[in-house]
């Protein structure tokens, strides 16, 4: 099975149980990224387990090829010695050695194999996670936008709104009896003493304006005339 397979069963496995029980979108964006994030810290692990294997199996290779060169040694050793038994057995372990190192290359072959889709793998996720996180964003913003409407509407058509407005209308009704009341206490009543006085001053003001008018259309010959009169008096 392969990483994205698994991965995918667990999503969808976790999605189902989420909408069963009518959870928000912004929570099964944030399980995804949180199964992705998981699942890419599994396959790095996987990956780097995969090379100090190679790194091990390298080793193992190194040291079985000395083993073999060194029994060969010892096979040309024995046969310039007369000693063709010795050879044979010498070949024969070096011939066992043969058969542990395509083993090991088999097995780094493997290793080598699985590390590369390990990085395809890392590559694919790796993508796929920025593009959830960007979806996340996306989606988050979305979903506050639309709980805001939803309690603006909400607040808009509820009906406690109504009955504030109406209790206002009663509340501005009672004042508006109350400034009746008021000012029909003063309907019907004589001017009192601060209205007499006003009108006492309004009247000043007028024969002041009206002598000075007199004064205008006079001109300056009238202090003539006064003096003509004063003479002959």
């Amino acid at each position: 099975m392969g990483i994205f397979t698994r991965l995918t069963d667990i999503v969808n496995s976790n999605i189902n149980a989420i909408l069963d029980k009518a959870e928000d979108p912004e929570k099964i964006i944030r399980m995804i990224i949180q199964e992705m994030e998981d699942t890419l810290v599994e396959v790095r692990s996987s990956a780097a387990r995969a090379i100090a294997d190679q790194k091990d199996i390298t080793r193992k290779l190194k040291r079985v090829k000395e083993a073999q060169a060194e029994w060969e040694r010892k096979a040309e050793l024995a046969i310039s010695k007369g000693r063709d038994d010795l050879a044979k057995g010498a070949l024969m372990e070096r011939n066992k050695l043969g058969e542990t190192f395509e083993h090991y290359t088999a097995e780094f072959a493997y290793i080598t194999e699985s590390l590369g889709r390990g990085e395809e793998d890392i590559v694919k996720l790796d993508s796929k996670l920025r593009e959830a996180r960007v979806k996340k964003a996306a989606i988050t913003a979305r979903m506050n936008s639309a709980v805001n409407q939803v309690r603006v509407k909400r607040n808009v058509h509820d009906n406690r709104i109504n009955d504030a407005f109406d209790r206002f209308d009663k509340v501005e009704q009672r004042l508006d009896r109350l400034e009746g009341e008021a000012e029909s206490l003063d309907l019907g009543r004589s001017d009192n003493l601060s209205d007499a006085f006003k009108a006492i001053e309004g009247d000043e003001a007028l024969d002041k304006e009206l002598a000075a008018l007199k004064a205008k259309i006079k001109g300056p010959a009238a202090p003539k005339a006064e003096a003509k009169k004063a003479a002959k008096k």
